[in-house]
């Protein structure tokens, strides 16, 4: 039979089930002291709950009403199934440890990991196509304030991986180079709202390039917010395409020296606060914080690096 809770001073609930208001008490402060183990432990008693539960189903549906049959034999089949339960939860059907996975939660470094191999995962470097600049959209810049709603790990790892790139374009323009990472993190998330393709490959375009009559290389079409008077509105945009890292931050740095429109925004002699203020005013991005927006990603940046 399945073994009753232990009432005893011992919160060891291995092998019992918590069936009573004083053996859930002792359940919670398992969670309490180790909450991996309490998570194994409640998630074997549900696996053998359910395996109880589905072979009580199947008796039922079995035709109870031979010769043989009574209250005794009924009596004594209930006990060989617990025992079958038993022995069956022991070696477990896989059910508990699917509960686990699903409810454990990764670490920052599990997360900083994955994170890091996506990114050293990208394709090698390829020549950038050469276009006509066209103004950035914003496509997440009203998303991201000066809270930071992802672990540092992943900001720090986001910010490891692009500053050679952001280092590159820093001496091709001149602009600094935590602003050129500022802006990459403010229209990506910190690389977790990449532009993406319908089929959820990555465009690496970090800076929300939009593809205009002029650009015939790959695009990505995505749902991004825009504002016009003031006012935000969600409207289909189509974004350049790159084929790595390298391209895209070439482009972007393509794009401010070339564009007369961003020429206040390469005076030689201004702060990172006053480019931040100078790209709002040539028209980088639609949204009217913009400027406030970056200069915090911008300081999030200076902290973690």
């Amino acid at each position: 039979m399945i073994n009753p809770i232990d009432i005893s001073g011992n919160t060891d609930l291995t092998g019992s089930l918590a069936v009573s208001a004083q053996s859930l008490d002792k359940l919670r402060l398992q969670a309490k002291q180790s909450p991996d183990q309490a998570l194994k432990l409640v998630a074997q008693q549900f696996e053998t709950v359910f395996m109880g539960m589905m072979l009580k189903s199947m008796r039922d549906a079995t035709p109870q009403d031979g010769i043989f049959d009574s209250e005794q034999t009924k009596m004594f089949t209930g006990m060989l199934d617990q025992q079958l339960v038993q022995n069956i939860s022991s070696r477990g059907i896989g059910l508990a440890d699917i509960m686990i996975k699903q409810l454990s939660r990764p670490s920052s470094s599990d997360i900083a990991q994955t994170r890091a191999e996506s990114v050293l995962a990208a394709p090698a470097p390829a020549n950038s196509a050469s276009a006509m600049p066209v103004p950035y959209g914003d496509r997440v810049a009203n998303e991201i304030n000066s809270s930071p709603s992802q672990p540092p790990s992943l900001q720090q790892i986001f910010v490891s991986n692009m500053t050679p790139h952001a280092m590159q374009a820093s001496q091709e323009t001149g602009v600094p180079t935590h602003l050129v990472l500022g802006q990459a993190a403010l229209e990506s998330g910190w690389g977790k709202r990449e532009i993406r393709h319908s089929d959820g490959s990555t465009s690496f375009n970090l800076f929300g390039i939009k593809a205009g009559a002029n650009w015939d290389g790959k695009v990505a079409e995505v749902l991004t917010t825009e504002y016009h008077n003031g006012v935000a509105s969600k409207q289909v945009e189509k974004f350049r395409a790159y084929s790595s890292y390298t391209e895209a931050f070439s482009d972007y740095a393509r794009l401010l020296r070339d564009n007369s429109r961003y020429a206040q925004v390469l005076q030689p002699g201004q702060g990172s606060h006053e480019v931040a203020h100078a790209l709002q005013r040539a028209g980088y991005a639609t949204d009217p914080n913009y400027a406030d927006k970056l200069i915090s990603v911008m300081n999030r940046i200076d902290t973690i690096s």
